[in-house]
């Protein structure tokens, strides 16, 4: 999957639930495994009406990248970390 909109690099939004709102939103896990794989802006976002359900907006220069080291046992350990609910993951790419 290479960068959309004319090379540059596109906007990610993922959301999923989490076990406790507020221990995902305190944790550093996400910037410490996706800044090494260049993905930068990361944002978090939580639903106002579901205090499962968050988000994180960032950019993301190599998808590929991402999307490989997403199935390691450290993305697993990190998810695990972050109380992130697996199956509960949706990924969607700035078209």
């Amino acid at each position: 999957m290479q960068p959309t909109r004319g090379g540059t690099t596109p906007t990610v939004f993922v959301s999923h639930e989490v076990k406790d709102k507020d221990k995902w939103l305190a944790a550093t896990t996400r910037g410490e495994f996706f800044s090494p794989l260049d993905v930068t802006n990361i944002r978090e976002f939580a639903a106002p009406t579901n205090p499962a359900r968050v988000g994180v907006l960032m950019d993301v220069a190599d998808m590929d990248a991402v999307m490989s080291a997403l199935e390691t046992p450290e993305a697993e350990a990190a998810m695990e970390h972050d109380g992130v609910v697996k199956e509960t993951v949706v990924i969607l790419v700035e078209a």
